[in-house]
């Protein structure tokens, strides 16, 4: 067997505090669909999880419970201990439609300005510091060359990087993504992971994605939902297990991508 990716074999301490606490949580849009039922979860800190499962399982509406942009109809939501009202300037988050047009006349600079605001006083424009640290963050997802270009004039990945930063600017403890790696290619998506890995050395990710054959040989945590939630060790994850949370049926097989170039540096 190969070697591993060195951040699977150094799983989070069990004595660490619980960054997300989730207690037999139950929610609805309304009508008698249920977008999840009885819902429990524990992510502690230094954990790098990914949420998967079907559309409509439940995915998003997890996120937004978890953020505080939805409230639950039962149960109780804590974030580092809190209600996520409290918490929310702790915590980036990249939603999976982003709200912005690619081709609106703004610079990638901007972009990541609007993780900035209510950092502070609401009426006080951006300053020295809030620039500093937009720069700063765009040189962490290697997009410092590109800061004053327009949004536009990026590629896809490099889009996905931007938005990563806005999410990054309030420097977080905890980062949340929902579908961060959807209309990628193969070779941004290992740049994105390989990015991911990096900055979960110093802080809590969550990520929402589709590919679990792929994500369950680089994360650590795999929380299965299907209006229910059940979670599993990354190492566990199988074939029948997927089908089972997907709803395929027995007998499903993993089919790994051929993404070389990032298990190269992974390992590196």
């Amino acid at each position: 067997m190969g070697r591993r990716p060195a951040w699977k074999e150094i799983d989070p301490a069990l004595s660490a505090p619980a960054v997300i606490s989730i207690e037999n949580v139950s929610f609805s849009y309304g009508g008698p669909n249920v977008a999840l039922q009885d819902a429990s979860l524990s992510i502690r800190r230094g954990d790098f999880a990914c949420i998967v499962g079907p559309n409509g399982g439940g995915k998003t509406t997890l996120l937004k419970l978890i953020i505080g942009l939805l409230q639950p109809g039962e149960g109780c939501v804590r974030l580092f201990g809190r209600p996520p009202a409290q918490s929310r300037r702790r915590v980036g988050y990249m939603p999976q439609r982003a709200g912005l047009d690619p081709q609106f006349p703004v610079r990638v600079l901007d972009v990541v300005l609007m993780g900035r605001l209510g950092r502070s006083n609401p009426l006080r424009p951006l300053g020295k510091a809030d620039k500093e640290q937009a720069a700063s963050v765009l040189a962490q997802v290697g997009l410092a060359d590109l800061q004053y270009r327009p949004l536009s004039a990026l590629s896809e990945g490099q889009r996905q990087r931007a938005l990563i930063a806005r999410a990054l600017a309030c420097n977080p403890d905890l980062l949340l993504l929902d579908e961060p790696t959807s209309n990628l290619d193969l070779a941004s998506q290992d740049d994105l992971y390989a990015l991911l890995h990096a900055l979960n050395k110093r802080m809590t990710i969550v990520m929402v994605s589709h590919d679990v054959a792929f994500v369950s040989k680089f994360v650590k945590t795999i929380v299965c939902v299907n209006r229910s939630v059940v979670v599993h060790a990354a190492e566990d994850i199988s074939g029948d297990l997927i089908s089972e949370v997907f709803g395929y049926g027995k007998g499903m097989k993993m089919i790994m991508h051929d993404h070389s170039h990032f298990r190269q540096r992974a390992d590196s």
